[in-house]
C-alpha cells in the first residue's frame, strides 16, 4: 500500500508539472499573474510631489527649533522621491517633508516604503502625535510593506510635515517617502497585499508540498528544501512587516531583528545541505561537498551565539554572519556551476532559481550604501523573485522525484527479470502467480503449464551452452508472443518454464498447451546430427477448490512428468483419479493430448 502511495504521489507530481507544456504553462502563468500584480504597483503615480530636507538629531531639539532651522536653510535637501539612508545610531535624524501641491479637502496619507525597522514619529506643533514601527498593532491603520500616517483631515496640506527617525542599533535601509490621497493610497495597498499574498502562498505552498513528499519518499532532500523555502518566507516577512501586517504576529513584537536575522542564517544552512543532495555534490563534485556541508552546520552555530545572551558570543556572531553569508553565497553559486557543468542536471533547476535572487540581494545591499537610488522595486522584486525560485526548484524536485521513479523502476525490473529471457525470473512469477490466486473472485478459472525442454541436457553437452542459451532465449520469445500479454509467463529454473492463464477452462488450456508444444518443436533448433529437434513436455493444473501455488505446481510437475515417460513433446493434464497409486501415479493421456 505505501508503495502505490508513493508511486500515485511522485506521478501526479510528476506528470502534472513535467509532461511536454504543462509544467510550462504553469510556470508562464504563475510568473504572469506576478508580474501584473508587480507591475501595477511599479507603474503606479498617484502621489504629491515633496520636497525633502534632513539634519541628524542633536541634543535638546524641539519641533519648534527644529522646524525654525528648517526655515533658516540649515537641513540638508534629498528628494523625497529616491531612496535614502538616515543615520540613526546616535539621537536618530529628523526629516521635514515639504508638499508643493495643495489638495485641499482631501484626507491624505504620508507612506514610508519599505518599512524601516525602527520606529518613526510624526510631529506636529505641540510635540508628537503618533510613533509608528513594524511591530506597532495600536490603532486600526496600518500600511502593508511600508509605514502609513494617516495626516488629519483639514488641515492644509502645504504645511509641511516633520518626522523624526528614532535612534536604533539595527542596519538601516534606505527609505523613499510617498504623499497620497486616502483612496489612492487603499488602492496601491490593496494591490500590494494581493500582490505579496500570491508571491508568499506560492512559496508556502511549494514549500508543504515538498514536506509531504519528504514524508513520501522518506527523502531528506525534500525537507532541506522546505527549511530553506519556510526560512526566506520569514525573512521576507520579516523585512517587509507581513509577519506583523496583516498576519498579526504580536508575540514576534521586539524580537524582529532576532528572527530576520536568524531565519537569513538557517536559510543559508538549508540551502547548502539541500544543494548538496539536490545537485549530487558526492558524485559531481566530491571535493566540495565537505565545504559546503560545513556552511550547512556553521551557520545554526552562529545562530545559536546569537542568541546566547552572552555579549561577547553576540558580537563574534554579529561580526561573523555578514562574511560568512558572503562567502557560502558564493561557495554555492560556485559548487551549482561545477556541477552543472558536470552533468548535474538539477543544478540547472537550483541555478535558474537562485542566481537572481542572488543578484538581487546583492543589489539590495548596495542600495544600503547610497546605490541605486532610483531602484526602490526591488525589495517587491525579492518577494516576486521568491516565488519563482519556489516554483523552479519545485520542479526541480519533481524532476528528481520522477528520475527515482525511473531508477527504480529500473532496479526492479531487473530483480523481476531473468537475465537471459528477459522473462520473470522465478521469485518474481511466484509474487504474481500468488496475487493472481488471492484474487476475489473465486470462480475465477485459472490453469497452470509446467514446461520443460526435451533433450536439453543433450544440446548443452553437444553444442556448448553458448548454443543452449540461444535455445533458451528462442523458446522464451515464442511463448511470450504466443501467451496473451495478461498471462503470466516465468522461467522457473534450467530449462524448465512455467505459464499461468486465467479465463480459461481445461479444454481451452489443452488448446493453449498443445499449441505451444507445436511452435517450440517447429522452432527447428537441432539437438544432434541425427535430425534430433528441441521440443518441449506440458503439463497442466487446473485450481480446484483449496488450491495453493504449490500444490497446482506439483500437481503439473507431475503430468509434465508422465509426459516425459511416454514420448516427450506432447501435453497432459492432471487428473484425480482413484487408480493413482504410489506405484502408477499418472493417468493414461488425455484424448486429444500430444
Amino acid at each position: 500500500m505505501q508503495d502505490r502511495f508513493k508511486d500515485s504521489g511522485v506521478e501526479v507530481l510528476g506528470e502534472s508539472l513535467l509532461k511536454p507544456g504543462s509544467g510550462r504553462r504553469w510556470l508562464v502563468a504563475a510568473l504572469l499573474v506576478i508580474c501584473l500584480l508587480w507591475l501595477s504597483l511599479v507603474l503606479a503615480d498617484t502621489h504629491t510631489p515633496l520636497r525633502g530636507a534632513w539634519r541628524e538629531a542633536t541634543r535638546g531639539d524641539t519641533p519648534a527649533s527644529v522646524m525654525a532651522a528648517f526655515r533658516q536653510g540649515a537641513f540638508k535637501a534629498f528628494n523625497p522621491a529616491l531612496l535614502k539612508r538616515f543615520p540613526r545610531d546616535a539621537l536618530g535624524s529628523w526629516v521635514v517633508l515639504q508638499p508643493t501641491a495643495d489638495n485641499a479637502g482631501e484626507e491624505h496619507v504620508l507612506s514610508i516604503y519599505p518599512a524601516p525597522m525602527g520606529s518613526v514619529t510624526l510631529y506636529g506643533e505641540q510635540g508628537p502625535i503618533r510613533t509608528l514601527a513594524m511591530d506597532d498593532f495600536e490603532g486600526d491603520f496600518h500600511g502593508h510593506g511600508r509605514l502609513a500616517f494617516r495626516l488629519a483631515d483639514g488641515k492644509p496640506l502645504s504645511t509641511p510635515i516633520l518626522l523624526k527617525f528614532e535612534p536604533s542599533d539595527t542596519l538601516t535601509a534606505p527609505e523613499r517617502f510617498e504623499l497620497q490621497g486616502l483612496d489612492d493610497f487603499l488602492r496601491e495597498d490593496s494591490n500590494w497585499l494581493t500582490f505579496a499574498t500570491a508571491c508568499f502562498a506560492i512559496m508556502v505552498a511549494m514549500a508543504l508540498m515538498a514536506l509531504c513528499f519528504a514524508i513520501m519518499l522518506r527523502d531528506v532532500t525534500f525537507a532541506w528544501y522546505t527549511g530553506y523555502m519556510l526560512c526566506y518566507v520569514v525573512v521576507q516577512g520579516v523585512e517587509t512587516g507581513f509577519l506583523f501586517h496583516p498576519l498579526g504576529l504580536s508575540w514576534l513584537a521586539g524580537s524582529e531583528v532576532l528572527v530576520g536575522a536568524s531565519a537569513v542564517a538557517l536559510s543559508v544552512s538549508f540551502a547548502a545541505l539541500f544543494i548538496s543532495r539536490f545537485c549530487d555534490i558526492q558524485h559531481y563534485a566530491p571535493a566540495l561537498r565537505v565545504p559546503v556541508v560545513a556552511l550547512g552546520f556553521a551557520m545554526p552555530l552562529i545562530v545559536l551565539l546569537r542568541c546566547s545572551g552572552i555579549a561577547e558570543l553576540v558580537v563574534m556572531a554579529q561580526t561573523l554572519v555578514n562574511p560568512v553569508l558572503i562567502l557560502g553565497a558564493l561557495l554555492l553559486l560556485f559548487t551549482a556551476l561545477v556541477t552543472g557543468a558536470r552533468g548535474s542536471r538539477q543544478a540547472w533547476f537550483f541555478l535558474t532559481g537562485w542566481t537572481p535572487l542572488l543578484v538581487l540581494t546583492a543589489m539590495t545591499s548596495a542600495q544600503t550604501t547610497g546605490a541605486l537610488q532610483n531602484m526602490d522595486w526591488l525589495n517587491d522584486a525579492s518577494i516576486a523573485m521568491g516565488a519563482f525560485e519556489a516554483i523552479v526548484l519545485s520542479l526541480g524536485l519533481a524532476d528528481r522525484a520522477l528520475t527515482m521513479r525511473r531508477d527504480r523502476d529500473s532496479v526492479r525490473v531487473l530483480a523481476d527479470r531473468d537475465a537471459l529471457t528477459n522473462i520473470l525470473n522465478r521469485r518474481a512469477w511466484t509474487e504474481a502467480a500468488n496475487r493472481m490466486l488471492s484474487t476475489p473472485n473465486s470462480e475465477r478459472s485459472i490453469a497452470l503449464l509446467f514446461l520443460d525442454l526435451d533433450h536439453f541436457k543433450l544440446l548443452n553437452d553437444l553444442q556448448g551452452h553458448a548454443a543452449g542459451d540461444r535455445a533458451l532465449v528462442a523458446v522464451a520469445e515464442m511463448l511470450s508472443s504466443e501467451l496473451r500479454p495478461t498471462d503470466l509467463l516465468g522461467r522457473y529454473g534450467g530449462e524448465e518454464f512455467v505459464a499461468m492463464l486465467h479465463d480459461v477452462n481445461q479444454e481451452q488450456a489443452m488448446q493453449v498447451a498443445t499449441r505451444l508444444c507445436r511452435r517450440v518443436h517447429r522452432l527447428e533448433i537441432p539437438v544432434n546430427l541425427d535430425d534430433l529437434r528441441l521440443s518441449v513436455s506440458i503439463g497442466l493444473a487446473m485450481r480446484s477448490m483449496g488450491d495453493t501455488l504449490e500444490t497446482m505446481i506439483e500437481r503439473a510437475d507431475q503430468a509434465m512428468y508422465y509426459v516425459k515417460l511416454h514420448g516427450r513433446n506432447q501435453v497432459h493434464a492432471y487428473e484425480r483419479r482413484a487408480e493413482y497409486s504410489t506405484r502408477h501415479p499418472f493417468s493414461p493421456p488425455r484424448k486429444g493430448s500430444e
